[in-house]
């Protein structure tokens, strides 16, 4: 009785998470075509891809409360939300829109203030990804980022992440014989740590590493994983195209949503780079956007998504072989799994 009361509490908190981003979508949308009637929209889906993704996050969904059931991560990790930060956040976010659709009317998609240090970074970098104030470059930006991906994913972005963590639960398994602190976990372009936090409410022993290119973005990480009782997680700027670790040191590394955002090359730089960092027996986890080859159904969702959003790389991604990409840098028994609008490569790295 009491699991039911607690799977439907759960089952209403994402609708309401749900309901509220369609609603967000609704409103902003028709203030965008008030204020800024140029700026373009993306086509609507049809009610068979409705329908579709309907069904994808209610097995999503399912799948995340199946997880917490087997112990994959506790039932608290399901209804883990900062309403403190949504509360400071969310009037900030809409503060930010005319910047953004004057920055989409304008076409300026390198646009940083005079105070954004830019030395050292990629080109590819310097982007106003979604079209956001100063990239990701900026302490506004980093505190506004996970509400933002919470927003486009429907209160889905959680659930997409923490699929991650079950394979690679079963892939330290081929480490049994080393005592869980001794376990080390990387996550590439670790962003503001979320996906590190889930990590460590599933692996509370376990020595966890973050990389990313943002100062600010690290810096949020820093208060978002100091939240959680144990070991800090160990975070570094650095370029994930010059990992500075050495080879054949983590037992599994991951990386969420990071690829649609880096061009072709890099890409395979990267993969290469994580192949190098990994143990013999080791996995590698890719969680992304899904492919033009999952869904021909979101084709125009797809296609549309980097015109809207400024993406420039992402069109390229939709129909990129990473699998051909990861064999090329040696990884092996490469598994492919769809949950909802993401796409999971997890690989390991011959022992």
């Amino acid at each position: 009785m009491f699991n039911n009361l607690t799977k439907l509490t759960y089952q209403s908190f994402q609708q309401s998470k749900s309901y509220f981003s369609v609603g967000h979508k609704l409103l902003s949308t028709q203030l965008k075509n008030l204020l800024y009637p140029t700026v373009g929209q993306m086509k609507p889906a049809s009610p068979e891809a409705i329908a579709k993704l309907q069904n994808r996050l209610n097995l999503l969904l399912e799948a995340d409360w199946q997880d917490s059931q087997k112990g994959i991560y506790p039932e608290s990790v399901l209804f883990d939300n900062s309403w403190a930060d949504f509360f400071v956040n969310y009037p900030l976010l809409w503060l930010d829109l005319p910047q953004v659709w004057e920055r989409i009317t304008q076409g300026r998609y390198q646009d940083f203030s005079s105070t954004t240090d830019q030395e050292g970074y990629p080109s590819y970098y310097l982007q106003n990804f979604h079209h956001q104030t100063d990239g990701y470059l900026s302490e506004s930006s980093a505190n506004l980022y996970d509400l933002q991906v919470e927003l486009l994913f429907g209160g889905a972005a959680d659930p997409m992440r923490r699929r991650i963590l079950a394979p690679l639960k079963r892939g330290l398994q081929k480490f049994q014989g080393i005592s869980q602190k001794q376990i080390r976990i990387l996550d590439v372009a670790c962003g503001t740590g979320r996906t590190l936090k889930l990590m460590r409410s599933a692996m509370p022993e376990a020595s966890l590493f973050g990389t990313d290119l943002s100062p600010a973005y690290l810096r949020k990480a820093n208060q978002i994983l100091s939240q959680n009782p144990g070991e800090l997680p160990q975070l570094l700027q650095a370029n994930a195209e010059e990992l500075p670790y050495l080879d054949n040191y983590f037992h599994a590394v991951t990386s969420v949503f990071f690829f649609h955002e880096l061009p072709a090359a890099v890409r395979q730089t990267v993969i290469e780079q994580c192949f190098r960092v990994t143990k013999p027996g080791g996995g590698f986890i890719i969680c992304d956007s899904i492919q033009m080859s999952d869904s021909s159904e979101l084709a125009n969702m797809m296609d549309g998504f980097p015109k809207m959003f400024h993406e420039p790389y992402y069109k390229h991604y939709t129909t990129d072989d990473l699998v051909e990409r990861l064999e090329k840098a040696g990884f092996e028994d490469i598994e492919i799994q769809i949950h909802f609008l993401s796409k999971y490569f997890i690989a390991y790295k011959p022992a």
